[in-house]
């Protein structure tokens, strides 16, 4: 990313979407939640929210979706000159907040232009967050107004923080039926799908972050667990599982699935160009699936 875009842990930051689950218990009695939500948790991590993302912890770890939402796009849309990325954990989170603009922009300029948070914000992690930031600024009210009032939200990423330099989301596998949509608010901004995770471990980076959606592919990180390859049956398929191997060259979803059971997985240095595979992921702890 630092070869593409510079480094960009000085002095910037990142506009983020980003939602903790709760936690849930299993009947052995052991906790358990999104892998995300463990990141979020993490000391270090909440650190770097802190200096480089506009979204704050509190809005993060609000249980109620629409406050979260709403306090994190008006953090973003308070520090346009400061959010060098726009981004989700998927693509799809991130058109939810585009969504969600286009229903809340003219609240959201009310509350800029008085520098007071709406009466509905209850939670008060995100009216704490929210409050400490916030001071009254008619001028931006007024030019994030002109750019959401217009007839089409065509470009409305880059209108609204033109220091962006690339919009962060997965937009691989069934995500990428989202990117058309994405490209139509991004304003020319490239799509970074830089990672490939699964619950178990980060699998796979993009070493090409630049390359576009339907030419992305990933490398392996082979030290973050153990992974098994399950070749498939070319010519079985089945509607139970949707998986783009394909998208890259034909640019439509197949779906294929192994019905063999009798065949064995193989080992990462024994996969053959072209043929196709399922990955089977086992973690440190030793949980397979």
């Amino acid at each position: 990313m630092k070869k593409h875009f510079g480094n960009l842990d000085q002095a910037v930051k990142s506009l983020e979407f980003q939602f903790a689950k709760e936690e849930t218990e299993t009947p052995c009695g052991l906790k358990a939640r999104a892998a995300t939500t463990s990141m979020y948790k993490n000391n270090d991590y909440r650190n770097i929210i802190s200096k480089h993302h506009t979204s704050p912890i509190e809005a993060i770890f609000c249980s109620d979706t629409n406050q979260s939402m709403y306090c994190q796009l008006l953090a973003g849309l308070i520090q346009p000159d400061e959010v060098v990325m726009v981004g989700s954990q998927f693509a799809t989170a991130l058109l939810r907040a585009i969504k969600f603009l286009e229903d809340y922009w003219k609240e959201l300029c009310s509350n800029i232009r008085s520098g007071q948070i709406s009466d509905w914000i209850t939670d008060s992690g995100c009216k704490n967050a929210a409050s400490s930031i916030m001071k009254p600024n008619p001028q931006l009210a007024d030019s994030i107004h002109k750019i959401c009032s217009c007839e089409s939200s065509e470009g409305i990423i880059k209108k609204l923080w033109p220091n962006a330099k690339f919009i962060r989301a997965i937009t691989t596998g069934v995500m990428s039926q989202y990117v058309e949509t994405l490209e139509f608010y991004s304003g020319g901004l490239p799509l970074v799908s830089n990672t490939y995770v699964c619950s178990e471990a980060f699998c796979r980076i993009n070493l090409e972050p630049l390359s576009g959606p339907s030419y992305v592919s990933y490398t392996f990180l082979p030290t973050t667990a153990y992974f098994d390859c399950l070749p498939v049956n070319n010519n079985s398929l089945s509607l139970s599982q949707e998986v783009q191997f394909n998208y890259a060259s034909q640019h439509e979803p197949v779906e294929k699935k192994s019905n063999n059971e009798n065949i064995e997985p193989i080992d990462l240095v024994h996969v053959k160009l072209g043929q196709y595979y399922e990955l089977l992921v086992t973690s440190y702890a030793g949980l397979y699936r």
